[in-house]
């Protein structure tokens, strides 16, 4: 029973593993230039699935759709201004890693560097409440005695 189970996972195993490499090789196209075209316009869009990782290295159907679509219209001789202004239109700016400079995409731009800002103002106003508040204490005869013995003690190299 057990090798039978394990013949079934291998075979399963094996079903993916070609399922994996067709749709890889969907991708393949025979010219070299507008792959290397497509590379480098997959990798500054954004995978609608994923939305974490770039149309390039997506595996998500759709990505493979896009990367399809965008092969396509290089082959028909559209410009790479011209495929981003279609993305643009039928997903909007989000699929753009570096969407463009407008009213509604100024917060992408500057929002970092607000935040930065903030943090630093609420770190310095911090730092100096937190100064305001220690108070310098002031020693007893005793203690100060006991720290002079201490502190004698150390530099005193008969202890060593």
């Amino acid at each position: 029973m057990s090798r039978l189970y394990a013949f079934v996972v291998a075979c399963l195993l094996s079903l993916a593993a070609c399922a994996a490499h067709a749709a890889q090789s969907v991708d393949a196209d025979g010219d070299p230039a507008v792959e290397q075209r497509l590379r480098n316009l997959a990798n500054e869009l954004r995978c609608l699935v994923c939305q974490n990782q770039s149309l390039a290295d997506s595996h998500a159907d759709l990505a493979i759709d896009l990367r399809n679509e965008v092969r396509e219209q290089i082959k028909a001789g559209k410009s790479d201004a011209q495929i981003r202004v279609w993305l643009t239109e039928r997903y909007g700016d989000f699929v753009l890693y570096r969407p463009p400079l407008k009213a509604t995409t100024v917060l992408l731009w500057v929002g970092p560097a607000i935040l930065l800002a903030a943090a630093l103002i609420a770190l310095v106003v911090t730092l100096r409440r937190r100064r305001l508040r220690i108070e310098p204490s002031e020693l007893s005869e005793t203690e100060r005695a006991r720290a002079e013995a201490l502190l004698g003690s150390r530099s005193d190299p008969s202890h060593s």
